[in-house]
C-alpha cells in the first residue's frame, strides 16, 4: 500500500463550517461587552463633565506653560499634590502650595477675553435684575448695554464701558452717567430695592 504524505493529504474540511462563524460571533460579543466595561469604568473614573472654564485652561496653560487646549482636566491628590492631565495622555504633577500661589499671581495679571468678560457682566446684571425685581432686554454683547423694564414699563438703559464702568440713561439719546457698580447704575434710573415689611 503506498504511503501518503503530509502534502499529499487532501485538506480537513470542517464538517459543521456554522462553528467558527459563531466563535467569531461570541468573541466580537466578548469585545464589545468588554469595550463597553472599560468606558463605564472610565466614566466613574473621570466623568466626562468638563469642569474647566477657558479662563482656568488658560491660567494652567500660562503656569506651566503649555497650550490650553492641551489641558484635559485637573485634581488635586492627598492634598498634596497637582496633578495636571493633558488631551495627549501625559499627566504633570506640581506641588499644591507651590501650583496655588502661581494661579494667584497668574490670574492678577491675566486679562480677561471679551467673552469672560461679558460672562462676568452678564452675571452681575441677572443678580441685580433679581434684586430690584428688573427685567432686560436682548444685550448688545459687543458694547454689553441693555433696556431694563419694571413691570414690563421701560425704565432706562444700562451698560459697561470699556473702562469697567457701568453707566445708565434714562432715554435712548440722553446723556449716560457712570457709576462704581451697577447698583449705583441702576439707582441712577430711580429704582430701590424693596424694603421687607
Amino acid at each position: 500500500m503506498p504511503q501518503i504524505t503530509p502534502a499529499q493529504q487532501p485538506p480537513v474540511r470542517c464538517a459543521l463550517p456554522h462553528l467558527k462563524r459563531i466563535a467569531a460571533d461570541e468573541q466580537a460579543i466578548a469585545q464589545e461587552e468588554l469595550n463597553q466595561y472599560v468606558a463605564e469604568q472610565a466614566e466613574a473614573i473621570a466623568p466626562t463633565i468638563d469642569p474647566l472654564t477657558s479662563r482656568d485652561r488658560r491660567i494652567i496653560g500660562e503656569i506651566i506653560e503649555v497650550d490650553p487646549q492641551s489641558i484635559r482636566t485637573i485634581w488635586i491628590e492627598a492634598g498634596i499634590t497637582v496633578w495636571v492631565q493633558l488631551v495627549d495622555g501625559g499627566r504633570l504633577a506640581f506641588g499644591r502650595d507651590w501650583f496655588a500661589t502661581r494661579v494667584q499671581e497668574v490670574k492678577a495679571n491675566l486679562p480677561e477675553t471679551p467673552s469672560e468678560r461679558n460672562e462676568r457682566l452678564s452675571e452681575e446684571l441677572e443678580t441685580a435684575c433679581q434684586k430690584y425685581g428688573l427685567t432686560h432686554g436682548e444685550i448688545d454683547w459687543l458694547s454689553f448695554s441693555t433696556t431694563l423694564y419694571f413691570n414690563r414699563q421701560r425704565v432706562g438703559f444700562v451698560g459697561c464701558n470699556l473702562q469697567r464702568q457701568w453707566y445708565s440713561r434714562i432715554s435712548q439719546l440722553g446723556g449716560s452717567r457712570t457709576a462704581v457698580d451697577i447698583d449705583a447704575a441702576i439707582a441712577q434710573l430711580g429704582i430701590r430695592q424693596a424694603v421687607a415689611a
